[in-house]
């Protein structure tokens, strides 16, 4: 039986706040030949600054006793580390021949829940988190082989005018605009037409803005990295949404399905969900290792009050 994550953490005596400082983010294989603010239709373009979180300081195994329990990691103090981190989780799950692969964090500060940022500030620290990524994960002589898909079209706009301008890796989009837009419609790109023999990682930037979006995801998966040696990563995607029944099966038949079809093939390399309210905590994931749910003690650091297998999960 899954266990729920808000039973365990509310078990635990109530969090105390604690305070946090920022701290710019460093990471630089690629050098950007544009800086600066450019205008946005979708979001604008906000400097991205980071939260130090206090580590945890103890530990309690229970269910699974998989050799995974063994590798242990630290909750990350900053976004520094903790691109370290998903960068190694992800490294490791390519050498065990991972094809599909999700990486899921917040953007808006480590110990931030999804909406605490407005929308378009969240995408853009996305953004600027995948490209400090990229330069961290991918090598130079593998940049020309990867392709990184973003929403739509007007997003790979907004890229090559920031964070990923003047740089070797390939840009592409999920959708473009349709004239009935403003409904909530938009035109599905053929991924057939869009990858290229060459490419060897595809890397799909926060696919949440449209349910068409994680749709197209599926089909490049089965049209491109099923059955091949390839490599798809989808970063941010939010895909909680899906799997919580946020979009009613009913009105949404095809995006449900995904958490039996496609969300069953994914491997969820590096994962920080956090909860707030009286029962305040995290989710906390790094390939090859446990799930760990974390509670913050009245001093401020953190506890891993359970350890669980990924069957054992429930949010």
């Amino acid at each position: 039986m899954p266990v729920s994550v808000n039973r365990i953490i509310s078990r635990s005596p109530t969090a105390i706040p604690y305070a946090s400082h920022e701290k710019a983010t460093k990471c630089g294989r690629f050098m950007s030949k544009n800086s600066g603010a450019v205008p946005l239709n979708r979001r604008k373009i906000a400097t991205l600054k980071t939260s130090v979180n206090p580590r945890f300081v103890a530990t309690t195994v229970s269910g699974d006793s998989n050799a995974s329990i063994n590798f242990d990691v630290r909750f990350p103090n900053n976004y520094s580390e903790l691109l370290e981190q998903a960068r190694e989780s992800t490294e490791l799950a390519c050498m065990d021949n991972i094809q599909l692969m999700e990486i899921e964090f917040p953007t808006s500060g480590l110990e931030s829940v999804p909406g605490d940022g407005e929308g378009g500030t969240e995408m853009t620290a996305s953004m600027q988190l995948i490209r400090e990524f990229c330069d961290c994960f991918i090598s130079p002589e593998k940049a020309r082989r990867t392709r990184i898909f973003f929403p739509e079209a007007s997003e790979v706009n907004v890229a090559r005018n920031s964070a990923f301008g003047g740089v070797p890796f390939k840009l592409d989009y999920l959708t473009k605009p349709s004239l009935f837009e403003d409904f909530g419609f938009v035109t599905k790109v053929k991924m057939a037409d869009r990858v290229k023999p060459e490419d060897e990682l595809f890397l799909v930037a926060y696919p949440y803005f449209n349910v068409n979006e994680m749709l197209v995801v599926e089909e490049l998966y089965i049209e491109a990295v099923a059955n091949t040696g390839r490599k798809l990563i989808i970063f941010n995607g939010e895909l909680d949404r899906i799997r919580s029944g946020y979009y009613p099966a009913f009105f949404y038949p095809k995006l449900a399905a995904l958490s039996k079809t496609l969300f069953q093939k994914m491997e969820t390399v590096y994962y920080i969900h956090n909860f707030k309210g009286r029962s305040a905590g995290t989710l906390f994931r790094c390939y090859p290792g446990p799930w760990k749910v974390l509670r913050k003690l009245r001093n401020n650091n953190l506890k891993v009050i359970i350890t669980l297998s990924m069957q054992g999960i429930c949010i």
